[in-house]
């Protein structure tokens, strides 16, 4: 790991792949660790960008870590985000929901994929990866299509809401228990 390798020799990755490994490298040494499905407000300013990092358990909390960008200089500490720099997809639609952000200004950088419908995409990944299934940024299931074709209503948005406040409780069997429920699961085809 700690070995330059020639570029024949490097693996290219997305933020998600960034989260993942060090997620399991964190792991691999005791440390509890989870991948994140967000949006990072660090990279386009006014924008919350579509984005993946980790967190890990550190002195009774857990830390954001975007090792993406350590060793740069995206923000001041990268291995220990400041409150705000990331959401989570339940964060983003809890801030959204509350008047605080502008959904129009939460997508994927380079597309027009800009909206409600990517947050709410993003807090059904965040209540995935909170089960230790951490899918590829553009992997869809459950109303996520429907969303984005603006075909959902009030229950989903309801659904949605419940996903932000579960998530935001820290409470691994709520979040299991959910995750477990019609339309929020992976299908089976996807983890194949």
């Amino acid at each position: 790991m700690t070995v330059p390798r020639a570029s024949d020799r490097r693996v290219v990755g997305a933020c998600r792949h960034f989260a993942v490994l060090s997620c399991a490298l964190l792991r691999f040494r005791g440390i509890a660790a989870r991948a994140r499905c967000g949006f990072a407000t660090y990279f386009q300013t006014g924008q919350g960008v579509d984005h993946w990092v980790t967190e890990y358990r550190h002195d009774g909390r857990w830390l954001r870590i975007d090792t993406e960008i350590l060793g740069g200089s995206v923000v001041a500490k990268p291995e220990d985000l400041a409150v705000g720099e990331f959401l989570t997809g339940g964060e983003a639609w809890m801030a959204f929901r509350d008047g605080r952000v502008d959904a129009r200004h939460f997508g994927v950088y380079g597309t027009d994929n800009w909206g409600p419908a990517e947050i709410r995409g993003n807090a059904v990944k965040d209540l995935a990866a909170l089960n230790k299934v951490e899918m590829l940024p553009w992997d869809e299931w459950g109303r996520m299509e429907a969303s984005y074709k603006g075909e959902t209503g009030l229950d989903y948005d309801e659904l949605i809401d419940a996903i932000a406040a579960t998530c935001a409780t820290d409470d691994p069997r709520a979040t299991a228990s959910l995750y477990a429920s019609e339309d929020l699961g992976v299908p089976p085809a996807l983890l194949r």
